[in-house]
């Protein structure tokens, strides 16, 4: 089986701190590269993989300013699909645009969705529904009049973080500094509940960053770290009494989430999007329906089992399962190619 997998090239693959797309990338392209599957990895040229790896561009446009973004991009997909008769199948995780390629080659290829920007985006996803495969990455967010192959939840490396049975007393915000995931709400969950918040993530929305995040740090009770690396990451999520997550989105995934349950790390999370397939409530953590009932939560918090959440991951969450996941997918989709794959 020859695989061409199509990375995002807005980060490295596997990224150095943000890129949670990059990071499922290279987790899937290593753990199918481990079993002996033939893979090319296509994403940036500092990116790292033991499969072949085909570039392009020489590192990512979001640490890269001077690069446009959509040149490379166009230039990055169309190196792929022009070198389609050399796979049995290309694995699209760069979104709507590769679709676009998709009727003009006879190599199935396979999207993971990794979640819809907006809904402005979706006809391109009807309009080549059945004729390609989708794979949605939880059950909830399943778009109407879209076909799936499949749901495959992420899967992380259980030895990239360690398990932590005693953690330290703070709270801990870990995402994109953006409305969407509630850094604002974190900060006044923290506050009213009288703990210390630390902060960890890229700022992606300035402007709120400035208005809502910037004014309430002090040093010692609300504390911003900026985006930070797996070892920083390890310890951060491991010495959280608990891990908030406030979004006011239906998010797709969440791998923050799993990745404090591996550490021993229950989340609160407001109950929306995938959140109630990741957290059972009461058990690996609490869903809120708003920041008064998270911090309420917050005083539970030790009625979790640490080593419970831990266990969440390793029944559910494994990189593996998700290999073999994938691995299905690959082998119905050669058995039986979409419409726009060879017979």
């Amino acid at each position: 089986m020859r695989i061409a997998m199509l990375a995002p090239i807005a980060w490295r693959t596997p990224p150095r701190h943000y890129g949670p797309w990059e990071s499922v990338v290279s987790l899937l392209t290593e753990g199918l590269v481990a079993r002996g599957i033939d893979v090319t990895l296509f994403a940036t040229a500092d990116s790292e993989t033991g499969g072949t790896l085909r570039s392009v561009c020489a590192q990512g446009y979001e640490e890269d300013r001077d690069m446009n973004a959509k040149v490379w991009e166009c230039l990055h997909i169309s190196e792929v699909f022009e070198h389609a008769g050399e796979f049995d199948l290309i694995h699209n995780h760069f979104d709507f645009l590769p679709l676009t390629y998709s009727g003009l080659i006879d190599t199935p290829v396979v999207t993971t969705i990794h979640g819809f920007s907006s809904p402005a985006i979706l006809p391109v996803y009807r309009k080549y529904n059945r004729r390609t495969a989708y794979v949605s990455i939880s059950a909830a967010d399943r778009a109407e009049g879209i076909d799936y192959v499949a749901t495959v939840h992420h899967g992380i490396d259980l030895s990239q973080f360690d398990f932590r049975a005693q953690p330290e007393d703070y709270l801990l915000f870990f995402g994109r500094i953006h409305p969407d995931k509630g850094a604002r709400e974190a900060i006044a969950i923290a506050r009213t509940c009288g703990k210390r918040l630390v902060l960890a993530g890229i700022v992606q929305d300035t402007g709120y960053f400035k208005q809502y995040v910037e004014p309430a740090l002090e040093s010692g009770r609300v504390d911003f770290v900026g985006s930070v690396g797996p070892a920083r990451r390890n310890a951060l999520l491991g010495g959280a009494g608990a891990l908030l997550h406030p979004i006011s989105f239906a998010e797709p995934f969440g791998l923050s989430i799993i990745e404090a349950m591996a550490c021993g790390t229950p989340t609160i999370a407001f109950n929306r999007g995938s959140m109630p397939e990741l957290i059972e409530h009461g058990i690996n953590g609490f869903l809120a329906n708003d920041c008064g009932e998270a911090v309420a939560q917050v005083a539970r918090i030790n009625e979790i089992d640490r080593a419970r959440c831990r266990q969440t991951v390793e029944a559910r969450f494994t990189v593996g399962r998700m290999v073999d996941e994938y691995i299905e997918v690959y082998q119905q989709l050669l058995r039986h190619p979409p419409h726009g794959g060879a017979s």
